[in-house]
């Protein structure tokens, strides 16, 4: 049996932020990977996805991939791209999610590229590549290899691991990693996303007792939300239905495509069944969300329903797939009462935020926002009651109802989490906060401790930071981060650019003249000119919010 000296354990994502998770397990035998996720947010957090990976891919063994979403999986490729050649050991049904879902990714990643690169050249800037290509994805899909919740695998010399059901989306799991050392074997715990429980499209998360170190999820880590059995969820969903088909207007749902948008198909199928809401066209308008709902049909089995709830969902009748880009077009010729199921869940990418610049101005229209909102996305600023947004360059002004339903996340709140990390006790050393933003990661923190946790023993890393670990305990080892860590979790400069000229606009709109106007921009060009802090003036409109 090989055995390690003291070995490193290094955050270099969802460290003081909710994206991009990776957590590096560096042995003097083997380097491993958990998760590979991409970064989502502000351009600030964004931009390390460009970035080379803060270590050698070629170096890494395997990698062991606790879920599907983009924030956990997203640069698998580009680990490939770097040089890795190890497997990725995953359950079946996230092998079978990523299959869809990382080749649409290298799709947007082309695509966005074409459209940056056409404005770089009109701009005279250099041009740029996509971080992945649809061909990359693919090349990554072969590395997987499946493994069963409950059995340890082999992942290199001298380390195993064991999956266990998280029930945060399909195929998600919560990982057990043995590293064997001279002082004995040392064991670490890896929530990934935790589910909430309760739910009858997945089982409760699960995992097991008395671990050296764990690893935990505080997406939630601040927020308690009240306890919702599956009819009153639904009852909560037909509430907001009916409220929109009143308002006379479409109403749009921004769904992640992988997990949520089957579960809204799947109650918003049920409510119609039952009579509980209006009848409506409803049209999925995401290829992702549609391949994954294929997946879905295929493996959704429920125990507690004791059927598949998604075997059901495919295109007929009033409910429409559109895959083609023209038929997504096609929507903007209706009018009147109809529901839009469309990607990104945070409003950060694809066809949602076409819907969302025709859509937003109208007060017949509603936004249903049904899950977590990061920092610095266009979903948070809607959340937070934006009067304008700035989307692809064009400032829109907020007229619809914007509705948030936090009844759909996939996230345990903070008494779950904790009610999930006693169950794992005794944890011998560290607790480590990860996936979270600061109020989040302070709240676990706090409820942890209330709840017998050593505060001593309670961290939170920072990006790129590193801990020696032994059998007895952890050591923080100095590093070099990517950013500042205040800068992973909030707004950066191209927000505040952003709302600037939303705040510019509308204080021109509020003046009562040319002149008045031609004077503002003439002060506040000398004011730029010099250097000097910008005054400009009194009148104008509230400063509204913009991405």
């Amino acid at each position: 049996m090989e055995i390690s000296m003291p070995f490193d354990l290094t955050f270099h994502g969802a460290a003081g932020c909710v994206t991009g998770f990776c957590a590096r397990l560096t042995t003097d035998r083997a380097n491993v990977l958990i998760d590979c996720g991409m970064f989502q947010g502000s351009k600030t957090l964004k931009a390390l996805n460009y970035e080379r990976f803060p270590f050698d891919a070629e170096e890494v063994d395997a990698v062991l991939l606790t879920h599907t979403h983009i924030d956990h999986s997203g640069l698998l490729p580009k680990l490939l791209r770097a040089g890795f050649k190890g497997p990725i050991l995953a359950t079946a049904g996230t092998r079978d999610l990523c299959a869809v879902m990382l080749p649409d990714a290298g799709d947007i990643q082309e695509s966005e590229v074409r459209q940056l690169n056409r404005r770089n050249q009109q701009r005279g800037r250099d041009l740029v590549e996509p971080i992945y290509t649809v061909r990359d994805a693919k090349r990554t899909l072969e590395l997987f290899k499946t493994v069963k919740l409950g059995r340890e695998v082999d992942v290199a010399p001298g380390i195993t691991a064991t999956f266990w059901e998280a029930g945060h989306i399909l195929g998600s799991a919560s990982i057990k990693v043995r590293v064997e050392t001279e002082e004995g074997p040392v064991t670490l715990l890896f929530s990934g996303d935790l589910g909430p429980g309760g739910r009858d499209f997945l089982p409760d998360p699960e995992g097991p007792t008395g671990v050296d170190y764990l690893v935990i999820e505080s997406t939630y880590g601040s927020r308690v939300r009240p306890t919702l059995d599956p009819a009153s969820r639904r009852r909560l969903l037909a509430n907001e239905l009916r409220d929109a088909q009143k308002a006379g207007g479409p109403l749009l749902i921004p769904a992640f495509a992988v997990e949520r948008s089957q579960e809204l198909l799947a109650d918003l199928q049920i409510l119609t069944r039952d009579g509980e809401i209006p009848e409506a066209d409803i049209f999925l308008d995401s290829p992702l969300a549609i391949e994954a709902t294929e997946v879905f049909r295929e493996r959704g089995w429920s125990p507690v329903m004791e059927r598949n709830p998604f075997e059901d969902l495919r295109h007929s009748g009033r409910l429409m797939f559109l895959k083609e880009p023209w038929e997504s077009d096609r929507l903007e010729r209706l009018r009147g009462w109809h529901i839009i199921l469309a990607a990104s869940g945070m409003c950060d990418a694809g066809r949602v935020r076409k819907h969302l610049k025709r859509l937003l101005w109208r007060r017949d229209a509603t936004v249903l926002l049904p899950g977590y909102q990061a920092s610095g996305t266009l979903g948070r600023y809607l959340a937070e009651g934006a009067s304008s947004v700035r989307i692809q360059g064009e400032d829109i002004s907020v007229r619809a109802r914007i509705r948030s339903l936090d009844i759909y996340s996939g996230h345990a709140d903070q008494g779950g989490l904790v009610a999930w990390a006693k169950a794992r006790q005794p944890v011998g050393g560290m607790v480590f906060l990860a996936h979270g933003e600061p109020d989040g990661l302070e709240g676990l923190r706090g409820a942890l401790a209330e709840a017998g946790f050593a505060p001593d023993k309670l961290a939170i890393p920072a990006l790129d930071e590193r801990f020696r670990l032994t059998k007895t305990g952890a050591t923080a080892v100095a590093g070099k981060a990517r950013i500042l860590p205040a800068a992973a979790a909030r707004p950066d400069w191209h927000n505040a650019r952003a709302r600037l000229l939303l705040d510019l606009n509308a204080r021109l709109d509020a003046l009562p003249d040319d002149a008045a106007r031609e004077a503002m921009l003439a002060a506040l060009s000398r004011s730029v000119a010099a250097g000097a802090p910008v005054d400009v003036g009194q009148g104008g409109a509230p400063a509204p919010a913009a991405v």
